[in-house]
């Protein structure tokens, strides 16, 4: 799960998908194409709409995406175009690039839908993108 600073979207998509998985057979992480955050808490509107579904990512931090990334994981989800495309600037071969996509495509097929940033909006925007990566990660876990 990947979006730009790894505070908002990605952290709420980790611990939605993770909680829809059986943490013995799926390992779900989640990362930033940025460098602001690493180190740092997911921001307290993400952790407070998970808290509301009953999900705890305080513990989370943010991190950096790396090419070694590629290597660890079979599935790469990014949250918007742009975060997709720096993402595939780091892809070493094709096979690199064909672990990457956009998380909304795995409900809206080649629709190519950002989640939206909520960063600067408010917490109905942060209630909007949990509800969004709910929907999305339940399908995500039926296919896993």
């Amino acid at each position: 799960m990947v979006c730009l600073g790894n505070i908002c979207r990605s952290p709420l998509a980790e611990g939605i998908l993770q909680s829809k998985v059986n943490s013995n057979e799926v390992f779900v992480d989640s990362a930033g194409t940025a460098a602001y955050h690493i180190g740092k808490s997911p921001d307290g509107r993400s952790i407070d709409v998970a808290a509301k579904y009953g999900l705890n990512i305080k513990n989370q931090r943010a991190r950096k995406f790396t090419v070694k990334d590629f290597d660890q994981f079979d599935r790469i989800y990014a949250m918007d175009d742009s975060n997709y495309n720096h993402i595939l600037l780091l892809a070493r071969d094709d096979k690199d690039a064909h672990k990457v996509q956009l998380i909304l495509n795995e409900r809206d097929f080649n629709q190519n839908q950002s989640v939206p940033d909520p960063y600067y909006g408010g917490s109905l925007g942060f209630e909007k993108v949990y509800k969004m990566l709910d929907e999305v990660c339940e399908l995500i876990s039926e296919k896993l």
